[in-house]
């Protein structure tokens, strides 16, 4: 008998290309601009897709109504048929799904094609997680209610040609068939279409394991690159059903949320909310598509899948049975668990649901010496059903390639029910930097669960080599800079600009282009910044009218800068912060958006590898937990190599931007970096440098009870309020800041003394979140070593 315990390592394959069409923003560059935005895109049903007053009731015991009224869904999208040789008289009978997929395999094919290696589209596969019933089903179903109709009419007294005009007038409202609704209603054509329409030779069929379908075709999917059956597989989930049927199974059963939110892991969960989409991946065995020069975003490790067995009922999950596909992903992938810092769970905000799930984890990642960020997208798009493991998959892949932690919405504190505090996972309320651990690539893994007990779990780790895929352009605002020869051109330029930004052009585009074309030396200029299109179009529009009513001198609005005449002659100096700037999660901004900022805390080794963890810490949910990550921040040996770091990233990425300058200074600790950046000091050892001072500081005030104060003064009346002090106590100046900001430092009581002094003359007067009380006698110890 063969031993089958331990299966060998799987073949490690590439993800070489994404589409995403979920609810939110559109496209893959949208639906993580979703994500990292906190943007939460649950709402009302659309008239689209049912009224509201006709079908919902708030009682959940209401025949044939519908407790909830809220879903997730997508926005309409761009079709043209003649592209893909379709009739358009054909778009009725052929289901959303059907188009939608198109699509998005469209985009997925032309991104594998654009790496300039050839496809040999006979080896393209097609193998998609659908749900087995479409919205044309139901629709083409209800129409064949003729016969009901009628003879519920003619049973309430109306006569057979009254009945039989009624009858007519309600099918009229439904789509008529004819040749090509058959195949349009189908969800095991979706893939058919897809490989009939873009001309692949590959195998083609679908899968339907419920909300698992995604990642059942993925296995699938991996199976046959595995065995060489195939070179490149386009595999994904596709759900366009979020019509009343489906929402009212959801009500019957009853799975929906009573409050109308999707809160997985929360304390506040009390069920789920639905949601519709499309997500696709185009694989390749990893070294075919470094061979071929693909974009690669991820690595696919190992997939597990198993079945709950005996429950209970046929739709309860069951921990042992999930637990199971994950052991069999670590299994293949040839890892542990505790290896992976991110989990995308199924999490669908059901009670039963999400405390299954985390028992399951819980079972399989034993070592709480690791930490791992749990979430569920689903927390704002929706349970997507078909298409759930497509986006949590889409999601964790992006993850990876973006080095980003992604946050779950609406957890206002974890659902005790889990006893999440007794494992090594955290819930991660909030988009945060991954840095790196030491040498091991970063790794995140996927679980997808299906009614029936279907479970799926995949691991994935981040690509390093040569062909890592660039970050999408998703930051939260763009500027978009103008030039021209003259005022009367640029009115010109900036009304261009607001008629682009109203026509649907992408507002990342616009800036994209207005910064090629832009002339520094050119004598009109100006700066916008938007967030969308529509504020961009809004500030372009400001602009133009100022240039054109000759007021743009006066113009006062903090998103436009305008720039008349010839440059004037100047130079730059940099100002570095000191102590007491210092926040938590500082510079993060940065550090998800530029790999530069990122690498500085990658960089971090030895004594420094914990800063990062103080800088970016995990989410707390109560204000004595944050207080508690503020002081750890503040401690001497935290704060300034913190500071530090962060203002080297923000150097790393001035110096990418081909910024320098003639002078640096410092205010404070800053100083030390200003020496840094002015090449006295070595600029690798600077974090180092900044940590070993905190910590003599941290010695020479040990015990002191140091204190400082920030007064709304001059130094001289200062010094006086100083020199009133009864019994001559501790107060020295400390840092003379500007003609009416001073900041005295003491000991607690002196300070204390001294804010009441002041507040007493009227001044304004601010403790500062210090360590200690630096620049006075109270440290001074710590200059010599």
């Amino acid at each position: 008998m063969t031993d089958n315990t331990h299966q060998p390592t799987a073949t490690p394959i590439a993800v070489v290309a994404m589409s995403a069409i979920y609810p939110g923003e559109s496209g893959l560059d949208g639906f993580w601009r979703t994500i990292t935005t906190g943007r939460d895109a649950i709402a009302d049903v659309p008239p689209s897709h049912w009224l509201i007053e006709d079908y919902f009731d708030a009682d959940p015991k209401t025949p044939d109504r519908t407790y909830c009224k809220r879903g997730g869904f997508i926005d309409p999208v761009d079709f043209d048929p003649v592209k893909f040789g379709l009739p358009p008289n054909a778009l009725p009978s052929t289901d959303t799904g059907q188009i939608l997929a198109l699509v998005a395999a469209r985009q997925l094919l032309d991104e594998v094609q654009r790496s300039g290696a050839d496809v040999d589209l006979d080896r393209v596969d097609v193998v998609l997680g659908v749900a087995s019933t479409t919205e044309l089903v139901v629709q083409m179903g209800s129409r064949m209610q003729r016969p009901i109709w009628r003879k519920a009419l003619l049973e309430n007294g109306l006569s057979e040609a009254e009945a039989d005009e009624i009858c007519q007038d309600i099918a009229d409202h439904y789509v008529p068939w004819q040749e090509s609704t058959f195949p349009g209603l189908l969800g095991n054509v979706i893939a058919g279409r897809v490989a009939n329409r873009l001309n692949l030779g590959g195998a083609n069929f679908v899968t339907d394991a419920a909300c698992a379908s995604s990642l059942s075709a993925l296995q699938s999917a991996l199976h046959r690159l595995y065995l060489h059956e195939s070179d490149v597989v386009l595999t994904g989930g596709v759900d366009a059903l979020n019509d009343v049927m489906m929402f009212m199974c959801f009500s019957k059963t009853p799975a929906f949320s009573a409050t109308g939110d999707c809160r997985p892991f929360s304390a506040g969960a009390d069920g789920t909310i639905i949601g519709e989409g499309v997500g696709m991946v185009a694989l390749k065995r990893l070294a075919d598509a470094e061979r071929d020069g693909d974009q690669i975003h991820a690595v696919i490790r190992g997939l597990g899948s198993s079945s709950d067995g005996r429950a209970s009922s046929v739709y309860a999950p069951r921990s042992e049975g999930q637990a199971k596909a994950l052991r069999r992903a670590y299994e293949r992938a040839g890892y542990d668990p505790s290896t992976v810092e991110l989990v995308e769970a199924h999490g669908t905000a059901t009670k039963a649901g999400d405390v299954a799930e985390f028992a399951g984890l819980k079972s399989v990642f034993t070592d709480n010496s690791a930490r791992i960020a749990l979430g569920s997208v689903k927390s704002q798009i929706g349970h997507t059903k078909a298409a759930a493991g497509a986006a949590g998959l889409i999601k964790a892949v992006l993850a990876l390639q973006h080095s980003t932690l992604p946050g779950t919405l609406k957890v206002d504190r974890p659902n005790p029910a889990m006893g999440i505090e007794d494992s090594p996972f955290y819930v991660n309320a909030q988009t945060r930097p991954w840095v790196r651990k030491g040498d091991q690539p970063r790794r995140a893994a996927v679980s997808s669960f299906g009614f029936g007990g279907s479970n799926f779990h995949v691991t994935l780790e981040e690509y390093q080599g040569e062909h890592r895929a660039k970050r999408l352009r998703t930051l939260p605002s763009e500027l978009v800079v103008l030039s021209a020869p003259s005022e009367t051109e640029l009115q010109k330029r900036a009304s261009d600009i607001a008629a682009a930004a109203r026509s649907g052009e992408s507002l990342a585009r616009i800036a994209f282009d207005a910064a090629e074309g832009f002339d520094a030396s050119q004598h009109a200029r100006a700066g916008l910044v938007a967030t969308d299109a529509e504020s961009l179009a809004a500030v372009a529009d400001r602009l133009s009218a100022a240039l054109a009513g000759g007021t743009v001198a006066t113009l006062k609005d903090a998103n436009i800068a305008v720039g008349i005449g010839p440059a004037r002659d100047g130079k730059t100096a940099f100002l570095f912060p000191g102590q007491g700037s210092q926040y938590v999660g500082m510079g993060g901004d940065l550090a998800l958006t530029f790999p530069e900022a990122l690498a500085i805390w990658d960089g971090l080794q030895g004594d420094l590898a914990d800063l990062p963890a103080v800088v970016f810490p995990e989410p707390v949910f109560d204000t004595a937990a944050a207080d508690a990550q503020k002081k750890e921040l503040t401690a001497m040996a935290n704060a300034q190599p913190a500071i530090a770091a962060t203002s080297l990233a923000q150097l790393a990425l001035l110096d990418l931007l081909g910024v320098s300058a003639d002078a640096a200074a410092g205010h404070s600790f800053g100083e030390v970096t200003a020496l840094a950046a002015a090449g006295v000091l070595p600029m690798e050892s600077l974090v180092e440098t900044a940590r070993t001072r905190g910590t003599l500081m941290n010695e020479a005030g040990q015990g002191k009870d140091g204190a400082m104060l920030a007064v709304s003064a001059t130094a001289d009346d200062v010094r006086a309020l100083v020199a009133s002090q009864p019994d001559n106590g501790s107060l020295v100046v400390a840092n003379d800041n500007a003609p009416t900001q001073v900041v005295l430092a003491g000991h607690e009581t002196d300070i204390a003394w001294a804010e009441n002094a002041a507040k007493a003359k009227g001044w304004t007067a601010v403790r500062l979140p210090v360590a200690s009380a630096f620049h006075s006698p109270i440290v001074a110890s710590s200059c010599a070593p």
